[in-house]
């Protein structure tokens, strides 16, 4: 399992460690150098739009599988059988 998942989830299952460790996180970027500042705020953003991507991913799922627009198949009549193939696949 990846560091940063190890860590989502010990951050979201101790709540009152979150906020010691954001504190904590914001006091050491305070001291970093305005590049480093830049650095950690770009992976940060980073990480924010892996999150976004998964969750329109998952938003997308959700809707196609609800979807009915292919729903007129499941009453569709069967016009070919495997008889009617001129070669199988092995």
């Amino acid at each position: 399992m990846p560091l940063i998942h190890v860590f989502h989830k010990f951050v979201k299952n101790n709540p009152m460690k979150r906020d010691a460790l954001i504190n904590d996180t914001f006091e050491k970027i305070k001291k970093l150098p305005d590049t480093k500042i830049k650095q950690v705020n770009d992976f940060a953003e980073f990480l924010l739009s892996k999150i976004d991507d998964k969750v329109i991913q998952e938003g997308m799922q959700k809707l196609s599988s609800d979807s009915k627009a292919f729903e007129y198949l499941k009453n569709e009549e069967t016009i070919y059988s495997v008889n009617d193939l001129k070669e199988k696949y092995k």
